[in-house]
């Protein structure tokens, strides 16, 4: 009994059980572009965004400073609006399908957006 509850958990270890997720993350990557720049300096690779159903994660892989984040649809209706402080996370639940725009302000006033989907 000992060995076959040894290699269960080498087998998921490894990944060899195949459940692990792709590259280590969930959901579908946003592409994260910068809308407006006002330091030079680009930070849009500092910013990864995922959506999976209906939950948008964020990460900030560097320190940005206080980060907004608002959730619009794709006609500019706001969804969600919060803020922190980086580099920790984001996590928001969207209730709808559809076509959704999140952006990113910067406290330095720069800009980053990603347009993702929701569906059912």
């Amino acid at each position: 009994m000992l060995c076959l509850t040894l290699s269960g958990a080498l087998c998921y270890a490894n990944g060899a059980a195949r459940t692990e997720n792709e590259k280590g993350r969930d959901g579908i990557p946003i592409e994260v572009i910068a809308n407006a720049s006002h330091c030079g300096s680009e930070k849009s690779s500092s910013i990864l965004a995922s959506i999976d159903g209906h939950y948008l994660t964020v990460v900030f892989t560097e320190n940005l400073g206080q980060v907004y984040v608002e959730i619009a649809t794709a006609s500019g209706i706001s969804v969600e609006f919060t803020s922190t402080l980086t580099p920790n996370g984001v996590q928001c639940y969207i209730p709808n399908a559809g076509d959704y725009v999140v952006t990113f302000t910067l406290s330095n006033g720069d800009e980053y957006y990603g347009e993702f989907r929701v569906t059912d």
